[in-house]
């Protein structure tokens, strides 16, 4: 079960790294995954959208997409990629 602090924490976290450049991994099906560059251009209260680099694209996903693991963000600190939150517990 994903906790209501988990979510709080991530929203705020995804808020204070707008404009930061990540790394999206997820699913595609069928055993096909993706993994692109892109930045966080904006979060609101149920989604945070990111710009893809290569196509300048923008794509919405929400914070339950992270916590149940949907998709992965890592964030880029200035050298190099580290997971956004490794922390965010699951209580069963």
């Amino acid at each position: 079960m994903i906790c209501k602090s988990d979510i709080t924490n991530l929203k705020t976290g995804i808020r204070d790294m707008v404009g930061k450049k990540i790394i999206v991994k997820g699913s595609l099906g069928r055993s096909k995954s993706f993994e692109k560059e892109a930045t966080i251009e904006k979060a609101y209260s149920n989604i945070f959208v990111v710009k893809y680099d290569e196509n300048q694209r923008n794509t919405a996903y929400s914070y339950t997409d992270v916590l149940t693991k949907t998709v992965e963000l890592d964030i880029f600190d200035g050298e190099q990629y580290n997971p956004l939150f490794s922390n965010i517990t699951n209580v069963k």
